[in-house]
């Protein structure tokens, strides 16, 4: 095969039959409602004592309390793989996420060859980093794989299939498959339906993916075409990548063909899905005093240089209400670049300011309108734009872009064994 997206032994829960019992076990990506700890407080609420997702994740609003978790989430892997989760060996699932506005997002769930990924900025392979991976998040993630069991994905890879021709052949057709799972997820979640796929349609994926990659290859002219760009989840991906790369040292050629630890389970969808929609994530810091803020942020849009990209305009949010600023000369072709190039070294600069990236226009203007806070909102990239941009430009600024509103995030469900039996 020219691509790098196999089936994979998907472990589910044992009781999957069991909707109520899968509200509870499946909760979101570890990565949203960072500073909305009520979010949190209420999922620990729904799942009480049921076995979840929640207790073999490390939310990243408690990232300060890593250490004391890591040892709790690694045992509890290991208890839910040897009581709880089943195999479905060499499979693939194919799913409907139904969203809060009604639409239907579709994917399919395999692993990925992370011999075939590469988040460095100007990567030259099939599976690369759309925004800029920060390298100091990676430790800790390794950190937790180091002793994790099971890995669960909330990552989703995008490709680019204007024809259509890998996932939505599946619709209507699916309904005759084995049920994987079908059950409403907790907190206006949505609802996820997963169908596995026998091994004709696997088949046929297989081979329509080749076929994309022949397009990308002679489009971008090279052999090594990006095929697979990292929708959500790169970090997670990243720290998969550097576990491997870690761990391959110490295996011989023939157990590193196999290893467990060489894929990553995955979800991919395809770009040109009418439900996938982009959102821009929006930045609010704390610890900081607004007015004098924004007197360094005019001095510095003031001292740009002349630029040849159009004005920009970005929304800005503090206690005293809501306006706007206007840069005439930009230095990135999205605001949020020619933003953040400011903020990440206001940030070095200043003692106590943190910054935190926030999904959705009304969870930024309630966490800025807090004492010593102040947001920014701005137009968002065109979907459309992603991959020639990429292929052109390498990775955007980091959290350039989210698809679709934060409940409608990739929920933790399904598994994967990643150690050696």
């Amino acid at each position: 095969m020219k691509h790098c997206f196999y089936p994979a032994d998907i472990l589910l829960p044992s009781f999957t039959n069991d909707a109520e019992a899968m509200r509870r076990w499946s909760c979101i990506a570890c990565d949203q409602y960072t500073s909305e700890p009520e979010y949190w407080n209420n999922v620990e609420s729904i799942v009480d004592d049921a076995p979840s997702t929640l207790r073999i994740t490390l939310p990243e609003i408690y990232l300060s309390e890593a250490e004391a978790r890591i040892g709790k989430i690694n045992a509890t892997m290991r208890e839910y793989a040897k009581n709880l989760l089943c195999e479905h060996n060499s499979t693939m699932i194919y799913l409907e996420r139904t969203q809060n506005n009604g639409k239907i997002r579709r994917g399919l769930v395999g692993a990925i060859d992370l011999e075939c990924y590469d988040y460095t900025k100007g990567a030259k392979s099939l599976v690369r980093a759309t925004e800029g991976t920060v390298l100091d998040r990676i430790p800790p993630r390794v950190k937790i794989r180091e002793g994790a069991s099971v890995e669960l994905p909330h990552i989703m890879i995008l490709i680019d299939d204007p024809k259509r021709t890998v996932i939505e052949p599946l619709i209507g057709k699916a309904s005759t498959y084995e049920t994987a799972y079908d059950f409403d997820l907790m907190a206006n979640g949505g609802h996820s339906l997963g169908k596995f796929l026998p091994r004709d349609e696997i088949d046929r994926v297989s081979a329509a993916l080749d076929a994309i990659y022949d397009t990308a290859a002679a489009e971008q002219g090279c052999d090594k075409p990006l095929v697979f760009a990292m929708g959500d989840g790169n970090h997670s991906l990243a720290s998969a990548k550097a576990f491997w790369e870690q761990l391959k040292p110490t295996l011989t050629e023939k157990e590193r063909e196999s290893h467990p630890a060489r894929y990553a389970l995955c979800e991919i969808v395809n770009i040109h899905d009418e439900a996938l929609e982009f959102e821009p994530i929006y930045r609010v810091l704390f610890g900081v005093d607004p007015e004098k803020l924004m007197s360094e942020l005019t001095a510095y849009v003031k001292s740009l240089p002349a630029s040849d990209i159009p004005a920009q305009t970005f929304g800005i949010i503090d206690a005293r209400g809501y306006g706007e600023m206007t840069v005439d000369n930009p230095t990135s072709l999205l605001p949020v670049g020619t933003l953040q190039a400011f903020l990440d070294d206001y940030i070095k600069t200043h003692e106590g300011a943190v910054i935190d990236y926030i999904h959705g226009v009304e969870s930024t203007k309630k966490l800025a309108s807090a004492e010593n806070a102040i947001g920014f909102i701005f137009k968002g990239m065109e979907k459309s734009e992603l991959f020639p941009t990429v292929v052109r430009d390498g990775a955007l600024p980091r959290k350039t872009f989210s698809m679709g509103e934060a409940n409608d995030k990739r929920f933790y469900l399904e598994a994967r064994k990643i150690i050696l039996q």
